[in-house]
């Protein structure tokens, strides 16, 4: 067996790219969801190829980081296999989250569909591995593959529950420490030996080429790190103006009445006007929002502020930071210690609306309670 050490500076760097890759990759999609069909795939899309190439990325800095004591490359088309299972597992997992209702069940699926393709895109990487070989038994494949899972899931979970800057942050860092412990803990549990040169077939990667394949990888990485991140730490103000153009009239800081057209929403690449009075409640997705409109779920430009500024009149209320409910929709209320749930039966898009400590008051004395 080969003794077996990492050059410290690589881990680092690995740690560094799978944060920014989790940060670029759930910033992006932030709002996807209230988009039209066919700019959500594209999201989704381009997200898929940050946080797959990013899980490729991290994975092959720690193996340019891996010391061992001879020199060992890569056959090139199981790297490109490993690249493409990378981005095709992240895709699915996307799909689900963005096309589907975040039931628990979804959370858990995309949860467990990230944390088997992970490791599945880590050992196919080491499959391909010349000169030297990984060893490892049953067990040092099943214990790292539960852990994913777990992990995995637990990180959808945190991220996606709530699509909030917080829930962002905090699935940033779920991302990068469980792909970088997942990849170091395998690692260790994994043994080489030297089987020679003579069995190589194809293309090969040394560590050379291989470095400039993950510095480019890295580079676009970075790059759309930038980019999304000096989106993110903008005032969200700004941005609600930027992303509600809505009418002709000046702009300002506060709206108190709703536009005579009433609430847009766009199905089938059109915009299409609701009245307030039916509309059961509006929920925030990023720096959009989706209107419940009886068994329809419809994308709306504005932001929940905007949409909480026009909607005050009409007597739309905050029931939680990323619902306005109409109470005139709601069928019943129930009190969960600190908290509540509103629950609206006759709309069939929208089930119940959870209600925060901080909204309970003002709430529970608009319904009589």
């Amino acid at each position: 067996m080969l003794e077996v050490s990492h050059n410290p500076v690589l881990v680092a760097l690995s740690l560094a790219v799978a944060l920014m890759a989790g940060f670029t990759g759930f910033s992006l999609t932030r709002g996807a969801s209230a988009l039209p069909s066919t700019r959500r795939k594209i999201v989704v899309a381009l997200s898929s190829v940050v946080l797959g190439g990013g899980v490729w990325s991290v994975h092959f800095i720690g193996m340019l980081g891996l010391q061992l004591p001879v020199m060992f490359f890569y056959d090139a088309l199981i790297t490109m296999i490993s690249v493409l299972v990378a981005i095709l597992v992240t895709g699915i997992a996307l799909l689900l989250l963005h096309f589907r209702e975040r039931t628990p069940q979804i959370l858990i699926s995309a949860g467990s569909i990230l944390g088997i393709g992970v490791m599945a895109m880590h050992y196919i990487g080491m499959a391909g591995m010349q000169v030297c070989r990984p060893i490892y038994d049953v067990l040092d494949i099943v214990i790292p593959t539960g852990a994913s899972v777990l992990l995995w899931i637990v990180v959808v979970w945190v991220a996606y529950s709530e699509r909030t800057q917080r829930s962002t942050v905090l699935g940033t860092l779920g991302f990068g420490i469980a792909l970088f412990s997942l990849h170091y803990g395998a690692v260790a549990m994994t043994s080489f030996e030297v089987t020679g040169a003579g069995g190589v077939q194809g293309a090969a990667l040394d560590n050379y080429v291989m470095a400039m394949g993950v510095t480019f990888a890295v580079f676009l990485i970075c790059g759309a790190f930038m980019l999304t991140s000096i989106t993110f730490v903008l005032p969200q103000e700004v941005e609600e103006i930027d992303l509600a153009p809505v009418s002709s009239e000046p702009e300002t800081a506060v709206r108190p009445v709703v536009a005579s057209a009433g609430v847009p929403f766009e199905r089938e690449g059109q915009t299409f006007f609701a009245e307030p009075m039916q509309i059961a409640a509006i929920r925030a997705e990023g720096h959009y929002t989706v209107l419940y409109l009886d068994a329809e779920k419809l994308f709306c430009p504005w932001s929940i502020t905007e949409a909480d500024n026009r909607l005050e009149a009409s007597g739309f209320l905050r029931a939680h930071r990323s619902y306005l409910i109409n109470p005139a929709h709601v069928s019943s209320f129930e009190r969960n210690k600190d908290n509540g749930t509103l629950y609206f039966d006759a709309v069939e898009s929208l089930p119940k609306v959870p209600v925060s400590r901080s909204r309970m008051a003002a709430l529970r004395e608009t319904l009589g309670l």
